[in-house]
């Protein structure tokens, strides 16, 4: 299965849609369970904003033909940025475990409930900021920052080896 797996157009395919996926699980998790992000969450989601469309054209380029080259260095990019997200990931986590502080605008953060409307209603209503060093959710001990690590590792070590491959 790996063998397969690293083809490079696999390789790129599967990295876009493993980094979709999470990103779909994270939107779900926001907008369907109620779980508001912090602001870490929403700087791990950048890579992906990256990720998912560079490994779609990747992909397309391995598959028809595109230069071999550029499909390498491509997936080594790819790569990179998947180690970023990893990166952030890590970092979030070891907040949420207490291993080292976030940055000052966990503490205080921008409003995630602010209401919109009539001014006078609005200042009347409590306004909840989310602090980063609090897991809203873990599964066998993992945060939701944990797993985005994890998953962003697993993409990255894909599209090194598709690279390798090419």
């Amino acid at each position: 299965m790996m063998n397969t797996l690293t083809k490079p157009a696999n390789a790129a395919f599967f990295a876009a849609l493993v980094m979709f996926a999470a990103l779909c699980g994270a939107w779900y998790f926001q907008y369907q369970l109620g779980y508001a992000p912090c602001p870490l969450c929403y700087q791990q989601r950048i890579p992906y904003y990256f990720a998912i469309p560079l490994g779609l054209v990747l992909a397309a380029l391995a598959l028809y033909g595109g230069n071999r080259t550029l499909v390498r260095y491509g997936l080594y990019l790819l790569a990179l940025i998947l180690v970023v997200s990893v990166g952030l990931g890590v970092f979030h986590a070891g907040v949420e475990w207490k291993l080292w502080q976030g940055p000052t605008t966990c503490s205080s953060g921008a409003p995630v409930n602010a209401p919109v409307g009539n001014i006078l209603d609005a200042l009347k209503k409590p306004i909840r900021a989310v602090p980063c060093d609090e897991a809203a959710w873990r599964l066998f001990g993992i945060s939701l920052a944990g797993y985005n690590a994890l998953i962003s590792a697993l993409a990255a070590l894909v599209a090194f080896l598709g690279a390798r491959r090419a």
